[in-house]
């Protein structure tokens, strides 16, 4: 997404939004597309072995969804209020990977794995959160 696909992306960094919609969702049809073919035609053929890639493709997809959308941008009002560490990590490293707004120098944030400083402070947090 910060290679070649940065047109897609570079408005999701962006912080004056004038739409929910943002170009960084045509991802969705970006992944889908070839995953239901993958995963259509690899079933005409026997569960050929290009099944299996789209249905890692379909995986991959619905992880970024619940993941990015849900829990760390919050874009449907679900998991808005947490005291999970995990969560709440999660959030503070996607933070610091948008400090950055242009396609070179961002820090990566993993979607799933996280540094552990963040969850260090998020641990601390968690403590302090509905007290």
């Amino acid at each position: 997404m910060h290679g070649f696909m940065w047109y897609f992306h570079a408005d999701h960094h962006k912080k004056d939004h004038k739409s929910w919609f943002e170009r960084n969702d045509l991802f969705f049809i970006i992944y889908a597309v070839p995953s239901w073919l993958l995963i259509m035609f690899g079933m005409m053929n026997q569960y050929a072995w290009y099944t299996w890639v789209g249905f890692g493709i379909l995986l991959y997809g619905a992880a970024y969804f619940f993941v990015h959308d849900l829990i760390i941008h919050q874009r449907f009002k679900v998991f808005t209020k947490t005291k999970n560490v995990f969560i709440l990590a999660l959030r503070r490293a996607h933070k610091m990977h948008h400090k950055n707004t242009g396609k070179e120098g961002g820090e990566s944030f993993g979607m799933l794995i996280i540094k552990k400083k963040y969850i260090q402070a998020a641990s601390k947090q968690s403590k302090t959160l509905y007290t």
